[in-house]
């Protein structure tokens, strides 16, 4: 898929909220919401190089994972090693034990999960959490372990029938999205389930 100028904007004008949530300046109130932006970019994205790759005949399972991996993977230990040196000087010994956990689950990603069951994203305390972005990151992993399976069985079996496959799961996740906000406000922020409509609906918007 082509480099896209528009997406690339639309990334910058998505960032740019997210910054100032995290810095505690209020000029954009949810600040925050520019990750749902984001999810649905990547949605679109993925599905849209996976799509070049079915239509070239070139698709494969290892291949894609591998180019996730060469992508994600170098920036992601980088800043797991910054931050490793910086939270040495700055966390009491309390909070490092915690740290250590959270440096294993952003490692696997596995820290929305994490995070899940042990701070708010919108906590007092959230700052003492160095490595808590990387949540949205582990959605967008988990969700790319079954993406391309998933699009190479519509693509081959049902043929290219999207919007009957995607909106159903688009639906019930958006339903699920809906009610957490009252009965599980911090699952339905981290959790793949309640965040899958957004990625899918970028899937959509692609396909």
């Amino acid at each position: 898929m082509q480099y896209r100028r528009d997406i690339a904007g639309l990334r910058a004008v998505a960032v740019l909220p997210v910054v100032l949530f995290h810095f505690g300046i209020s000029a954009i109130p949810g600040g925050f919401s520019g990750v749902d932006i984001f999810f649905v970019i990547s949605g679109y994205l993925i599905s849209g190089s996976l799509l070049d790759d079915l239509e070239r005949g070139q698709f494969s399972i290892v291949n894609f994972y591998w180019r996730r991996a060469r992508r994600i993977l170098p920036a992601l230990v980088f800043v797991m090693l910054l931050t490793c040196i910086a939270a040495l000087f700055i966390l009491l010994p309390s909070d490092l034990r915690e740290f250590g956990l959270s440096i294993i689950a952003a490692s696997t990603f596995w820290s929305n999960v994490f995070f899940w069951k042990t701070s708010s994203y919108f906590s007092i305390d959230a700052a003492l959490r160095p490595l808590l972005h990387t949540w949205s990151l582990s959605v967008e992993e988990q969700y790319y372990i079954f993406a391309p399976i998933l699009m190479f069985l519509i693509y081959r079996y049902i043929g290219k029938r999207w919007l009957t496959t995607l909106l159903p799961i688009i639906l019930c996740s958006f339903v699920m999205a809906v009610m957490a906000t009252s009965l599980a406000p911090t699952a339905g922020f981290y959790l793949l389930p309640t965040r899958i409509w957004e990625l899918m609906l970028g899937a959509l918007l692609m396909l």
